[in-house]
């Protein structure tokens, strides 16, 4: 999970107008950051994120034009953008999120969820809940995870031989199953049930994809409306019942699920359903783009999925699985998921800001001023990562790691404590979802198909993309 922020490359334009009409204007620049002076008074730099194609291509030209520390306007509001692991440093303890940016998504995780939680609140909350992804508790989650896994391979083995396979569609429903069953308890075991979830979901989000290309919203009367507010309350009905369930029936012994302890931090029940299908869904929408992205990359280098492939079977042999006392040992397969995150972008940015003037980089930055953390941008920075469009996991080796700036790979985040709290949890699904399926299957891509990023708050592929897999002998 990503610091929660699972949503798509459209996004980027409604964001732009929430700070326009939200955020205090700001008549003057009053900070020394070199960038773009606002091409007009009312829209400022709009038009050249549009003309760049997304936020993070955006970036990508910004700070190869001004360097690591660069300003622009969204609107009347001054911006300001970093891209280096000492800026990073230097912002490394602050914890507030803009939570203006991320309004639209109100409707669907409400208005008190963590998401929008700052301050006292938002610290007292992420203490309580990280304690479910410490190593310790993440022993829990294997033989739930591995049950899903094994059912996705149980799956791939009934394809006919070449028949084609929608990669993403796969990986998303692998996600959901096992972020609902693994952090909200037992009440989701049936395949029915999430199978329901995932349909009214995205039914959802591709109303809210509709509004943010057209943010007029639809009359409450209208087939548009209905449909999603039918399926917004499908979903959060599906929360709802788990945790009445997990009220009702309690934790087995020695297990203490997320849920647990958002029951147990909050007697506010909205706060408690915000707070879950905030986790659920910052779980199952990253994890899902990431592994689509990872079996992607092994397709398209056989070698690699060779090298992964020999790994396994001498780390697990043809038979054990993927457990907290091996899970490290499998090296290279760790390697193989880092270099996905950085080479496919995954997380191109994040942001915070501070309630006051601060100094940043020795320039200064005027209070409730946002701060981008350009995380793309470093991650394809070339003069850290060589050729940064190759995919090469040996360069995330622990020798060729030496001497490079630990911040310079910052996949997660890292402000404030901030750091997206499931972290830990998506190296474990990942880790088993690719090791399993790898020791079992050879993946090809279906040739012919031209893939290509959208970058958003996580970036996904524009089309589905299209494998075959074969059984190992």
């Amino acid at each position: 999970m990503l610091a929660f922020l699972i949503f798509a490359a459209t996004f980027v334009v409604v964001l732009i107008i929430a700070v326009i009409y939200i955020y205090p204007k700001s008549s003057a620049k009053g900070t020394t950051v070199p960038g773009l002076s606002p091409t007009t008074t009312e829209d400022g730099n709009l038009a050249d994120i549009r003309r760049a194609g997304s936020l993070h291509e955006f970036l990508m030209d910004l700070h190869q034009q001004f360097g690591p520390i660069a300003s622009f306007w969204m609107g009347p509001q001054l911006v300001v953008s970093i891209a280096s692991a000492e800026l990073f440093k230097q912002h490394q303890n602050v914890f507030d999120r803009p939570p203006e940016l991320f309004r639209l998504f109100e409707p669907l995780i409400g208005a008190k969820c963590i998401q929008y939680a700052n301050g006292g609140d938002g610290r007292a909350r992420r203490t309580a809940y990280d304690k479910s992804f410490s190593h310790e508790e993440l022993k829990m989650y294997y033989p739930n995870l591995q049950k899903v896994t094994d059912g996705l391979v149980n799956k791939w083995s009934s394809m006919v031989k070449e028949e084609h396979i929608p990669l993403g569609q796969y990986m998303f429903a692998f996600s959901i199953k096992a972020a609902l069953i693994t952090l909200l308890g037992d009440c989701f075991e049936n395949d029915k049930e999430i199978l329901s979830f995932k349909t009214h979901y995205d039914l959802v989000w591709s109303e809210m994809e509709h509004r943010l290309a057209d943010p007029t919203i639809p009359d409450d009367d209208s087939p548009r409306a209905k449909t999603f507010s039918e399926s917004r309350k499908k979903v959060i009905d599906s929360v709802m019942k788990s945790v009445e369930h997990r009220k009702k029936h309690g934790s087995k012994s020695e297990e203490h699920l997320l849920i647990d302890r958002i029951l147990d931090h909050h007697t506010d029940i909205d706060v408690g359903h915000s707070d879950c299908l905030t986790y659920l869904v910052g779980g199952f929408h990253t994890t899902g783009n990431l592994l689509t992205w990872a079996f992607y990359f092994l397709a398209t280098h056989q070698d690699i999925q060779e090298k992964v492939f020999k790994e396994v079977i001498k780390v697990l042999g043809q038979d054990d699985t993927v457990e907290h006392h091996n899970l490290n040992d499998l090296k290279y397969l760790r390697q193989v998921i880092d270099e996905t995150l950085r080479c496919a972008v995954v997380a191109p940015w994040a942001a915070r800001f501070q309630d006051f003037d601060s100094e940043l980089g020795g320039h200064k930055i005027p209070k409730n001023t946002p701060v981008i953390h350009a995380l793309g941008v470093m991650l394809q920075d070339e003069t850290v990562w060589p050729l940064p469009n190759k995919f090469d996991p040996d360069r995330l080796s622990t020798e060729q790691s030496k001497g490079r700036p630990s911040l310079a790979f910052s996949p997660f985040g890292f402000a404030g404590k901030r750091i997206c709290p499931g972290y830990r949890f998506a190296y474990v699904e990942t880790t088993m979802c690719l090791a399993t399926l790898i020791r079992k299957f050879k993946v090809n891509l279906v040739e012919g198909q031209v893939v290509k990023p959208e970058f958003g708050l996580v970036t996904h592929p524009v089309d589905e993309i299209w494998i075959t897999v074969s059984k190992r002998k």
